[in-house]
Formats: structure tokens, C-alpha cells, sequence
């Protein structure tokens, strides 16, 4: 089935706010196996609106809206659909008393405008608001079903999840099942030649490849009668997925982000960890320290944006920093080694580089970023360049940071395994 998504406001035409609910839509619908080919966005003008949902109503079976049911004038959603459907509206009793018991249990007395937002399509079927005061509607016709939803997304998420949800899995005879393989330390152009002939020859699965700062993600998604038999058919993409891309492959859980797999590593086997960051100032440590359960293992972090403090705090060398420059190979192991001798702990990660926009030169240009980790005695430093602006430029290198991290702990334990089956 095909859905198509209008979201309405002019506020978002002019960029005063960020479309989320699109996003989130877009996503819950693909996840129920619906198909969405358009996106549109229109302002509070009932005219284009009116030729928005037409259009929509001919060529999606499913057309959600979202925004445009509050009280005021400039408020059009409910009243234009309804005329697009050819449906009357009616004041919906239980809509109404809803309204006042809002009201009423915030002490606050309702306007007559508020009362608008009780008047519903004839033959709609009405969706509660348990977080605002507008009711949602469904409008079924003979070509296609018009979904209503508020606008502010703490009242349309719920009310998706609670209503609209469990009516759309109903139109679906199919279940559809996803897996997220995720990757790091592989470009999303690498990743996309790796897993080509897989796309080139899919069908059921289907297989999509995903760009993240740092990362790529690869969802698996089939479709069958039920959740067993869409595992079984995802289940061999996944493993061979997996063959592909080996270690790289950090987790096929949605919920575990790159900074939590790392962390899991150093909890499952008892490694400590500092952190030592210039350009990145901080960001490292928050992505670590945003993982519950961290502390187990987290020692302290240490921001070094000055020489000075490189030296004082971490015992880079003067000479170093004279002869390479803080934004060296150098610095960077010497950082990693002062951040492990300070803290006596097993794994050490320094980050030194030039966000820009100012300070590069042909030599080091902006976005030169050198990463190095300390395990257990030795130290990997790994050059990198990245571009775009500041911010872009520091999340890459956190990102890669944890990369960097979780490829020399495996490599440390390879290792180790190794040595102890030679002996």
C-alpha cells in the first residue's frame, strides 16, 4: 500500500521549525510495510492545501496529515478534508467534553475557539488525544483513507503509536521484519560496492544501505505472514552480512549505538579507560559517558587545548610540539601514553586536530585529525581528514575515535587468544 505524508504550516516553510513528524513518520510507516512516495509540505492557505490533498488523495491509498487542528483561523486541516471527502462536520460529543475536562483540570477557562477543535468529519473515525487538546480522525473513502494527527510531536507520537499504528498493521496482510546491520570503519562507498550484488539481485529481502557520521547501517527488511517466517528469511542475509564485513560489523541490535558497543567491550573484559582530547573538547567523553554503566570502567577525561596543558597534564615532550606541531602523528602518541601513565589505565585515546574554520595551512589543512589509541602497552596512531564545518568535523572524529578503539581492543585480544593457543 502506498502512504503519502502533507504536513502543514507555514512555520515550517520558513524553516522556524524542523519537520520532524515527517521523519518519524516516514519511518513508522516503512517499518508497517507502506510504501511512501511523496512528502509535501504546505502552509496554512486552505487553496493549495486543497490541491495538496486532492492530488494526494488520487495516487496514496494512505494520506496522513499532520499539523493545522488547532483553534484558530489559520487552522484549516480538518475543515479542507472534510470538504475534499465531502464530509460535513458535527460537534462530537465526547470530543467536546474532553476538551472542557482539559481545561478544567488546569483551571483554565476555554475560549470559544477551542470548542472548533470538537467539530468533527461525519463518519470519521475519532482518535483521543490524551496529551492535548485535539482529537485526531481517520476519513475513510472509496479511493484512499485521510489520517489526521496534531501537530506538536508529544501529542502525534502517542497518538500514532496508541491508534493509528495498530489501525494501519490491520490493512496489511503482511508482517514486516527489519534487522540493522551495523558498521564502522568502512566508507558508505566501500560498503555499497561490498553489498552491490546483493542489492542487484534482491527481492524479498530487501536490503538498504545507510550514511551515518562514522559509520554505515545496512537494514534488512522482508516481508511475510508472520514475524517467525520474515526471521527466516532475514536470518541468512544477516549472516552473510556478517561474513562480509567481519569485525566491522558491531552490532545487529537497533538500540546499541557505536559508543555502547565499545563500552561493552571494556566492561566485558575489565579494561579501564581515559581520554585525552584537543579539538574535540570533550565530545569523546560524552559519547562514552552517555552509556550507563560506564563508570565501571570510565577513569576521567582530560580536554588539553593548549600546548601547555599537553605538556603539563600529559608530558608531551616540548621538543615534540617545536619540531611536529600539536596537530601531529607524534603528539597524538604522546598524548595517548601521558593520558595511560596519569590515569594507570588500560586503554587511552587522544585526539589532536584542526576544526577550522581558521588554522589549516597546505601542510595540515582544516579537518586533519590525528587519532591514537593506547592498549595494554602499545599505541596505534591512525592519521584521518575530514571535511566539512567545525561541528562536523569534531563528531567525525569522535566517531573514529571509537572505531579506532574497538578495532585495537579486538586486535589486543586476538592476540592474547592467539599467543595462549601457541603455547
Amino acid at each position: 500500500m502506498k502512504v503519502e505524508l502533507i504536513s502543514v504550516g507555514t512555520e515550517i516553510l520558513l524553516g522556524n521549525i524542523v519537520n520532524t513528524n515527517a521523519a518519524y513518520l516516514s519511518e513508522k510507516c516503512a517499518g508497517l510495510g507502506l510504501s511512501c512516495y511523496f512528502q509535501t509540505v504546505v502552509g496554512d492557505n486552505e487553496e493549495r492545501l486543497t490541491q495538496a490533498l486532492e492530488t494526494a488523495v488520487g495516487r496514496s491509498d494512505i494520506v496522513i496529515l499532520s499539523g493545522g487542528l488547532g483553534p484558530t483561523e489559520d487552522d484549516l486541516t480538518k475543515e479542507t478534508a472534510a470538504k475534499v471527502c465531502g464530509r460535513p462536520l458535527y460537534l462530537h460529543e465526547p470530543s467536546r467534553e474532553a476538551i472542557g475536562n482539559y481545561f478544567a483540570g488546569r483551571g483554565i477557562e476555554p475560549t470559544d475557539n477551542n470548542w472548533k477543535q470538537a467539530m468533527l468529519p461525519e463518519g470519521a473515525i475519532v482518535l483521543e488525544n490524551h496529551n492535548g487538546t485535539a482529537p485526531g480522525a481517520i476519513i475513510e473513502t472509496e479511493s484512499a483513507r485521510v489520517i489526521l494527527l496534531p501537530g506538536p510531536p508529544n501529542e502525534l507520537y502517542p497518538m500514532f503509536e496508541e491508534s493509528v499504528a495498530p489501525y494501519l498493521a490491520s490493512l496489511n496482510s503482511q508482517v514486516i521484519c527489519s534487522t540493522t546491520v551495523k558498521v564502522c570503519g568502512v566508507g558508505e562507498s566501500k560498503a555499497e560496492t561490498m553489498v552491490k550484488d546483493l542489492i542487484d539481485t534482491q527481492t524479498n529481502p530487501t536490503i538498504a544501505t545507510y550514511a551515518k557520521t562514522g559509520e554505515v547501517h545496512i537494514r534488512v527488511t522482508a516481508g511475510a505472514e508472520d514475524k517467525k517466517c520474515a526471521g527466516k528469511l532475514i536470518k541468512p542475509v544477516v549472516k552473510e552480512l556478517k561474513a562480509r564485513f567481519g569485525n566491522h560489523v558491531y552490532t545487529t541490535d537497533e538500540s546499541v549505538t557505536l559508543e555502547k558497543s565499545v563500552a561493552d567491550l571494556l566492561l566485558a573484559n575489565d579494561l579501564t579507560i581515559t581520554c585525552a582530547e584537543s579539538c574535540t573538547g570533550g565530545l569523546l567523553s560524552a559519547r562514552l559517558v552517555n552509556v550507563p554503566g560506564i563508570s565501571e570502567v570510565y577513569k576521567f577525561g582530560m580536554v588539553t587545548y593548549s600546548n601547555k596543558a599537553k605538556r603539563r597534564f600529559l608530558g608531551v615532550k616540548k621538543s615534540t610540539l617545536q619540531k611536529h606541531g600539536a596537530v601531529s602523528e607524534k603528539t597524538a602518541e604522546e598524548m595517548a601514553k601521558g593520558a595511560a601513565l596519569e590515569s594507570k589505565a588500560d586503554v587511552a585515546v587522544a585526539i589532536t586536530g584542526i576544526a577550522g574554520p581558521e588554522g589549516g595551512t597546505p601542510e595540515k589543512p582544516v579537518g586533519l585529525v590525528y587519532i591514537a589509541c593506547f592498549v595494554k602497552g602499545k599505541t596505534t596512531v591512525k592519521k584521518c581528514q575530514f571535511s566539512g564545518n567545525r561541528g562536523k568535523i569534531r563528531e567525525a572524529a569522535v566517531s573514529s575515535a571509537l572505531t579506532l578503539t574497538r578495532s585495537c581492543v579486538l586486535e589486543y585480544f586476538s592476540k592474547v587468544t592467539f599467543g595462549k593457543k601457541e603455547s
